[in-house]
């Protein structure tokens, strides 16, 4: 029982205790006296015969301390086990009553001097009550929560570079020059949009079933669909429906944890970002070019999407991350003809020839303001060339020379191993130092016999590529919230044709294949729900450098600028 509950119990206890008639022999006067001096304690320490292994000690203390309402013999002693009479427990009772009353006529005094604020608190109380009472009446699910992002681009592109024709280069009608086609075909200025509505879900408070729907127009712009180049392509504009203007569903996963340490998960539409346990950059909140998104290192970090399944496992900083995703495996037919004017639409299928499909191990320590990881991604016909997907870590994707070869053979497949190491590390606080993220990466490619007009039978064997880049990211420049970012990096070049000797034939020894890709931004914050981020990119071979196709010569110093206005929205 409380304190205060025992001292209203007190009198009435004290009553009942009483006998009929007391007589004035049985009074303890001596008692009653000596009370009557014993002196006020502050501080239970003041007691010479209390010890802390007392049963009543922390009891006594509270009294003392909480209440201030007992007293102690003038010899410095609390008697705790002598036996009590009733004036001493009226007096004891009447000191605590006392203390009681002065915080009740303060509380009074406060309340009365703090009338109209308790009023105004109490009124906004009953108000929040309404509200809350209205929600839970109004809400369509107490296990969903909602989150939007709509974004606004307006921007195009424009080419330069030599005139020289690429006589058989399957995107350029005859008689055209390569920069004037890349002009006609991707060089207006376009505004687009793109928007995404998350619901997500618990049903534990540490399970996730994700629930993205997406819409937009990206697919025809500049900045989308693969048209002459890839390496313009925007954040993940590609990965919008195929169809513009088309609400589609882009997420659908489901994620839970397994034990403390694990987290599994299983989606019909999950992408590799999504099982992972960390994302190895601190370049951007606010992507422009893809080729940045994918850390620089696209042939390892894909950003497949598709049905996939995956686990990772953390612990004290480190990880490690395992998955599989094909992005055509909700397709039930596993034709094998792949490339032959194209994916026919119904190949697919979970890890056959025919999956576009990649499996990927991730290895990484998160610091205290730091991160490094190194990972591997085997793909299987990852190729761009569909509008689907600017997986730069194949080569048809930064080659243009290996996209007008025709394809591979009835039932062959092109397979590519992807080895990368990333990280990054950022200041603890905003300053003139930037965080800083880099990486490397290196694929090399298989495949079976192709058939290759004019060059006869061909394969991807011995190809190998390279990647890299370094993004710089100052936080709060000018005024809070804003940012500032830079990067520069080469997308996925031939490096060497190994041993193939069909390449070395059509195409001469070197590869001579290398690209620069950079870009800058600055996001003003306008509010904390609206951002606006004025961008410029510029790229040097965005369509690999050709040394020499056919007959006709080859073209060199093609370039792409770039220069947009990027709104966001997040509600």
């Amino acid at each position: 029982m409380k304190l205060f509950q025992q001292l209203l119990v007190a009198p009435a206890a004290l009553g009942l205790l009483a006998p009929v008639a007391v007589q004035a022999a049985e009074l303890n006067i001596d008692g009653v006296n000596k009370y009557s001096v014993e002196e006020q304690v502050t501080s239970i320490n003041q007691f010479s015969d209390v010890k802390p292994t007392d049963w009543a000690y922390q009891a006594l203390s509270n009294l003392i301390e909480r209440y201030g309402c007992v007293a102690g013999y003038p010899n410095g002693t609390f008697k705790g086990g002598q036996a009590m009479t009733r004036y001493e427990a009226a007096a004891l009772l009447n000191a605590c009553l006392d203390r009681i009353t002065e915080v009740t006529d303060e509380l009074k005094r406060l309340m009365a001097e703090f009338e109209k604020e308790l009023a105004v608190l109490r009124g906004r109380v009953d108000g929040l009550e309404a509200k809350v009472g209205e929600l839970e009446a109004t809400q369509f699910s107490t296990t969903t929560k909602l989150r939007g992002n709509a974004v606004f681009v307006i921007g195009g592109n424009s080419f330069g570079g030599s005139n020289n024709f690429i006589g058989n280069f399957p995107l350029l009608p005859p008689g055209q020059t390569y920069p004037n086609a890349l002009r006609n075909s991707e060089g207006a200025v376009t505004f687009n949009y793109d928007v995404r509505l998350a619901f997500d879900t618990s049903f534990t408070g540490k399970d996730l079933l994700r629930t993205e729907l997406r819409a937009g127009n990206f697919q025809d712009s500049g900045f989308g669909a693969f048209k002459g180049t890839v390496l313009n392509l925007l954040y993940d504009a590609w990965q919008q429906p195929a169809t513009p203007n088309t609400v589609a569903i882009n997420r659908l996963f489901y994620q839970f944890p397994i034990g403390s340490n694990f987290v599994a998960t299983v989606g019909a539409r999950v992408r590799q970002d999504d099982m992972l346990a960390i994302w190895p950059t601190a370049y951007s909140t606010d992507p422009i070019l893809a080729f940045f998104v994918h850390n620089g290192t696209n042939g390892t970090y894909s950003v497949n999407l598709g049905p996939g399944v995956g686990l990772w496992w953390k612990k004290n900083g480190f990880s490690i991350s395992g998955q599989y995703i094909s992005a055509n495996g909700a397709n039930g037919s596993p034709n094998q003809n792949l490339y032959n004017g194209g994916l026919p639409a119904g190949c697919g299928g979970i890890a056959n020839s025919c999956s576009q499909s990649t499996g990927t191990v991730q290895l990484a320590y998160a610091g205290k303001g730091w991160a490094i990881s190194g990972a591997y991604t085997y793909s299987q016909n990852q190729a761009p060339f569909a509008g689907t997907s600017p997986n730069m870590g194949t080569f048809f994707a930064i080659s243009p020379f290996l996209v007008g070869l025709g394809g591979p053979a009835n039932g062959a497949s092109l397979k590519t191993s992807n080895f990368s190491v990333n990280g990054f590390w950022q200041p603890k606080s905003s300053s003139w130092i930037p965080s800083i993220s880099a990486g490397w990466g290196i694929s090399s490619y298989s495949s079976d016999s192709w058939n290759s007009p004019g060059f006869g039978l061909l394969s991807a064997n011995g190809l190998v590529s390279q990647s890299w880049f370094t993004g710089l990211r100052w936080t709060d420049v000018f005024i809070k919230g804003n940012e500032l970012g830079a990067a520069i990096g080469q997308a996925p070049y031939i490096t060497s044709f190994g041993g193939n000797n069909g390449f070395k034939a059509a195409l001469g020894n070197t590869p001579n294949d290398q690209n620069l890709v950079s870009e800058l931004w600055y996001k003003f914050q306008v509010t904390n729900n609206i951002s606006v981020t004025p961008a410029v990119f510029y790229i040097t071979n965005p369509a690999g450098q050709v040394q020499r196709v056919g007959a006709n010569g080859a073209t060199t110093g093609l370039n792409n600028f770039g220069a947009l206005l990027k709104t966001t929205f997040k509600f």
